[in-house]
């Protein structure tokens, strides 16, 4: 589940990028929220795409 909202983020955080509107810098942590929980995941040896 967590790494669903991760790729949702930041689909929505490049979708932001491409058209030059963004809802100030809380797309942004968000992004860096899902970075650091997808590291994370990654760290504990667990499958970060399976959920």
């Amino acid at each position: 589940m967590l790494t669903t909202i991760a790729i949702i983020l930041i689909g929505l955080w490049l979708l932001g990028l491409i058209t030059s509107y963004t809802i100030g810098g809380f797309i942004h942590i968000l992004l860096v929220l899902a970075i650091i929980l997808f590291l994370v995941r990654v760290i504990q040896g667990r499958n970060p795409i399976s959920g």
